[in-house]
């Protein structure tokens, strides 16, 4: 019997959550409130009872280990770690990034096309990662800054498709013939069931107790001006 995974995605502000059977996505649930403390437990329990299922009757919980939102990302690993640590289940770590270009490869013809997953990081900045059509990195995760210069010397040679939340805001600063935009593919559970598989099958698991997201950044905590000036002495 295939084995059963609930996969979690709360890198953005889109919360999405599926349950897969092997590479087989039956049944997903997604939006884009931003309330994903609110959304994510709910959305689980759904799943588990249209399909009559436990966490315990589970074979591992897959979570989406960024880069991204600090606070999207820790709801979303904490919410995994506790059903594995209560059910006794595996836990999955999915590179976001790689999800996204996995699924682009579906839907692109050229085997020389290097595709781009992007996470927005404001302003002209993104988290990118560079992919092969056989979903191997070959440039590793980085935060950069886009202007009308970057990848010219990849898009001289081949062409360059752009994913991810990213992708449009690159569009509007990179006009090259060679460069492919895919805004539609976006950070979503429904994309990691497999590599979700793939990991399971390789027992490659996470550390319950250890594992941290990918953050890319440290998250930085600041103190409102407004709260400031209203102290007394």
């Amino acid at each position: 019997m295939e084995p059963l995974f609930i996969n979690i995605e709360t890198s953005t502000d889109i919360c999405s959550v599926s349950l897969s059977r092997g590479t087989e996505v039956i049944g997903h649930r997604e939006n884009q409130s931003r309330d994903h403390a609110s959304t994510l437990g709910p959305y689980i329990q759904q799943l588990l009872d249209e399909n009559n299922l436990k966490v315990k009757d589970l074979s591992g919980v897959a979570v989406s280990k960024g880069p991204g939102s600090y606070t999207g990302l820790r709801i979303g690993t904490s919410t995994a770690k506790g059903m594995a640590y209560q059910a006794g289940i595996k836990l999955l770590a999915i590179d976001t990034l790689q999800a996204m270009a996995l699924t682009a490869t579906k839907q692109l013809t050229d085997p020389n096309t290097i595709i781009c997953a992007t996470i927005d990081a404001g302003r002209n900045e993104v988290y990118s990662e560079l992919f092969d059509m056989s979903n191997n990195t070959v440039r590793q995760c980085i935060a950069e800054i886009i202007s009308s210069d970057s990848y010219t010397d990849t898009l001289a040679k081949t062409p360059m498709a752009f994913v991810g939340n990213g992708a449009e805001k690159i569009s509007k600063i990179i006009q090259n013939p060679n460069a492919i935009f895919i805004p539609e593919i976006k950070p979503s559970a429904v994309y990691m069931a497999e590599l979700t598989a793939k990991a399971f099958n390789d027992n490659d698991f996470a550390d319950v107790a250890y594992f941290e997201p990918f953050y890319l950044k440290d998250y930085v905590a600041t103190v409102s001006k407004k709260n400031v000036l209203k102290q007394t002495s």
